[in-house]
Formats: structure tokens, C-alpha cells, sequence
């Protein structure tokens, strides 16, 4: 942790301020960013993807849920997995609760996996998750939105992860894709994001990021070496220095 100045109350309030005029350019540049967003062009989706349900068989015009919007959060879990990644569920934690505030917006979030539906109901349960959760095991959902991946394509070695922008470092790599739906039930591909796009949408990381340490990711054998699955993690010592 960097050595900070001790000052007066007004003198911090003067600093505060002029960083102040820096997160108001920020908050311009994201309000920009995101009006581009909404104005880019889309792609009508032809395929009838089919989906397994805890239910039965679902298709995509059906997980909206009669609204015209649609959030896919694709979680990394391969049907051989008994767990979905840990950071998936990181994100997964964060969208639980988020689900009827989307609604209330025309806006349906589902999270989208390989994995089997008993797998996913099995870890929904574990994590007390209550958002839907559907299947991609039987159609080509997952390697056509690109965050799945055969060995083949991983052997040809050309990335195609983030639009081409990132090498593969799995065959199995998160991201989130927003599809609309027209009267006339036409479905359009609107957006992806993949890799640090999805940083955003991590509250637990923005709240971090207010804070003296931050994320204090450094030195670590990669930046999320410290995120567990809820259940997992230890209790911290009474007393313990986060310097230690």
C-alpha cells in the first residue's frame, strides 16, 4: 500500500474536488460509450437454438420471457465439471438479486452453460442462486457466441476469443451477448463483450476499487487467484493484517 499525505479536512475536501472533475469526464465518456453502444448495427439470429430446462426443452424466443430484451451471461461449466468456474460464479453473485430490477426494465437475464441441467440445478441449489439457468449441451449456442471452443480450433492456434483480439486460454472462456426481440418475434444479436469487458458488471470489483487497497491483486499468480466459490472461503483470523 503507496504512503498517502495526512491532511486537513479542507484540504483533503480541494483534493477530492479535482478528482471529482476527473470521474465527471469519466462518467461522460461511459454515457458516450454507451449511446455508441445502443447505435451499433445488429444480426438477425437464424438459427433455432433449442435449450434443456429444468422444465424440458426451452428455445431462445422463449427465455425472454415475453420481454423484447435478453441478457445471456455465458457461465463456464463443461459437462465434465462438477463446479461452474469460480469466477463465473463470481459474477453469478452479483446478477442474483439483480434479475427483477432487469424485469421491471423489459429486460430478462439467463445464465447459459454446456454443462448438463442436473449439473447446473445441483450448483444453482449449492450456491442458492435463483435465476434461470439453461443448457447449450445440445445445440451450437456456446462455439456460436464464441466462448466454447474445440480442440481443433485451440490447435489451429488463430484467436478468436474477444473478436479475435485474445488468445485462447481455455476452451472454455466467459462473456455476456444481448439479443433483442422484434413484434413480429425476429430475434437480433445486438452485443458481446468478453474478458476485462465484463469488469463492469462486477459490483463486488467496483466496490473494491473505492477503497484504499483496491483490489490489491499484485504479486499474485494471476489477479483472480484469490477468488473462491462462496462456500470456500476460509474465515480470517481475528486480527489478521492484510499485509501479511
Amino acid at each position: 500500500m503507496q504512503q498517502h499525505q495526512i491532511v486537513s479536512r479542507e484540504q483533503w475536501v480541494a483534493a477530492r474536488k479535482a478528482h471529482l472533475a476527473h470521474e465527471k469526464e469519466l462518467g461522460k465518456a461511459r454515457e458516450r460509450l454507451a449511446e455508441q453502444r445502443r447505435a451499433l448495427p445488429w444480426v438477425k439470429v437464424d438459427k433455432n437454438y433449442v435449450f434443456d430446462g429444468p422444465n424440458g426443452k426451452v428455445t431462445l424466443g422463449d427465455l425472454f420471457k415475453d420481454r423484447p430484451q435478453l441478457v445471456v451471461q455465458h457461465v463456464m461449466f463443461a459437462p465434465d465439471w462438477e463446479a461452474a468456474c469460480k469466477s463465473c460464479s463470481f459474477w453469478a453473485d452479483g446478477f442474483e438479486r439483480m434479475v427483477p430490477h432487469l424485469a421491471a426494465r423489459d429486460t430478462t437475464m439467463v445464465a447459459i452453460s454446456l454443462a448438463p441441467v442436473d449439473k447446473l440445478e445441483a450448483f444453482k441449489k449449492r450456491m442458492g442462486w435463483s435465476f434461470d439457468w439453461v443448457s447449450s449441451g445440445h445445440n451450437d449456442f456456446n462455439y456460436d457466441y464464441e466462448v466454447s471452443f474445440t480442440r481443433e480450433q485451440i490447435d489451429q492456434g488463430v484467436p478468436r476469443y474477444n473478436f479475435g483480439t485474445t488468445p485462447f486460454y481455455g476452451p472454455e472462456l466467459p462473456g455476456i451477448s444481448v439479443f433483442f426481440r422484434n413484434e413480429a418475434g425476429e430475434i437480433f444479436h445486438t452485443y458481446s463483450c468478453f474478458a476485462r469487458g465484463l469488469d463492469m458488471m462486477n459490483a463486488a470489483y467496483q466496490y473494491l476499487d473505492l477503497t484504499p487497497l483496491g483490489r490489491h491483486e499484485e504479486g499474485l499468480p494471476y489477479p483472480m487467484d484469490w477468488v473462491r466459490l462462496r462456500d470456500q472461503y476460509e474465515p480470517q483470523a481475528k486480527g489478521a493484517c492484510c499485509h501479511g
